[in-house]
């Protein structure tokens, strides 16, 4: 009976009928799989980006091939929304009174683990395995990344908190912060070896750049306080902060960078000049339809044939074997990272021990980068980053989550 719907649902509706009925049916569709598959992760105890993502595979074209391939092409600004939802709300936990208490060893073990990340799989990536020079620092400065999303959640479920929650908070902040930076100067320089356009003068464009929208995020949170006084009604307060995000976002795309940085500073400017939580709560409640087609729509973009496809091979490594070297070299240094990290800040010994366990997850902030260096560096490479990107994340999903529960009950914070 199932088959039969989505035989008709594929025949009758989605290919005969118009195309904004095309549209909307195959944005239903996309919302239904995701929510639908979140029952069966669930049981499992596996976060809902788990359930988006294999679902977006379910109905893509290596399932039931649900979702006509233009849509999927259309909607490549879902990552740069997304990615500014993401970052907003993660401006929250940047309160100044929260950042006095130890911001500084923070710092220090995002940089450890970040650099450490990275460093080790471009090591990994360039010297041993021999694979290209911009292909192994976009796949480098990509490793660094932490996906704030899911160990947040996980957080909030258990109630943790503690000196241990703070610091992990401030660190994957710090993490993405430095991540940004590390992955704009790299694909700058990336991209002006793939077509013989490299100065540089490039590796410092894109730092000067990444703080003008630093400082533009900044000048926003002063704007958005400035037009949500107490007295504005709540639907009219996530129709303004909605309408500054995404056309900051627009603006960030017309210059091919990421929003990430500038949406998290005008989040953190909001917060600590107004206290006004409820509107984060406010965006928190809008933003998982958006972050769901997001990340099912990663799942349709995920060439799974491409992993066992020497066509679309970096180098002489296959794609199933480069996902399988990244999944290891990232835990690896992750762990690695933060554990020496916490030892030159003097941290106890349980946030020692635990810290690197927290720091696995990789979805939302990766997959958003990896198809913004796709886009850059287009054809199969672009194609082959995407494609092992997403198909570690998803690994990353299933075990991060239960990496990062262990890791707040070790630490004796719920």
């Amino acid at each position: 009976m199932i088959f039969k719907v989505l035989s008709f649902l594929k025949s009758s509706l989605l290919i005969q009928a118009p195309e904004n009925t095309r549209v909307v049916i195959a944005l239903a569709i996309m919302l239904l799989a995701g929510f639908g598959l979140t029952r069966i992760t669930k049981l499992a105890h596996l976060p809902n980006v788990t359930a988006y993502i294999v679902s977006g595979v379910i109905i893509g074209p290596y399932g039931f091939d649900l979702i006509p391939a233009e849509f999927v092409q259309a909607t490549s600004f879902l990552s740069d929304v997304a990615l500014s939802l993401i970052a907003f709300g993660a401006g929250q936990f940047f309160k100044m009174k929260r950042l006095k208490r130890g911001i500084v060893h923070s710092t220090v073990i995002a940089l450890s683990e970040t650099l450490f990340s990275s460093i080790l799989m471009f090591l990994v990536s360039y010297v041993l395995l021999g694979i290209s020079l911009p292909f192994s620092l976009i796949l480098a400065s990509i490793a660094g990344t932490t996906a704030p999303t899911s160990t947040i959640m996980t957080i909030r479920q258990k109630r943790a908190k503690g000196n241990f929650v703070y610091t992990l908070i401030q660190v994957i902040a710090m993490d993405d912060l430095i991540s940004l930076i590390s992955f704009s100067i790299s694909l700058s320089i990336a991209v002006g070896l793939m077509f013989d356009e490299f100065k540089v003068i490039n590796i410092f464009i894109p730092v000067m750049i990444n703080l003008a929208i630093i400082l533009t995020g900044c000048l926003l949170g002063g704007l958005l306080k400035a037009l949500l006084p107490d007295y504005r009604s709540e639907d009219n307060r996530l129709i303004i902060v909605l309408a500054i995000l995404l056309g900051f976002s627009g603006i960030c795309s017309l210059v091919n960078v990421s929003p990430l940085l500038g949406c998290m500073s005008m989040g953190m400017v909001y917060i600590n000049i107004s206290s006004d939580e409820k509107l984060f709560e406010q965006v928190n409640i809008f933003s998982p339809p958006v972050l769901m087609l997001f990340f099912v729509r990663s799942g349709l973009n995920f060439k799974m044939d491409g992993l066992f496809n020497n066509s679309l091979a970096v180098g002489s490594i296959s794609l199933i074997t480069l996902v399988l070297i990244y999944f290891v070299v990232r835990f690896i240094g992750k762990y690695i990272g933060a554990f020496i990290g916490c030892k030159i800040t003097g941290k106890d010994e349980l946030t020692t021990r635990n810290l690197g366990l927290a720091l696995f997850p990789q979805a939302g902030v990766a997959i958003a980068l990896a198809a913004m260096a796709a886009r850059s560096f287009g054809g199969n490479l672009g194609l082959a980053l995407e494609t092992v990107v997403v198909a570690t994340s998803i690994l990353y999903e299933f075990i991060g989550p239960a990496m990062a529960k262990s890791a707040l009950k070790r630490a004796k914070t719920y």
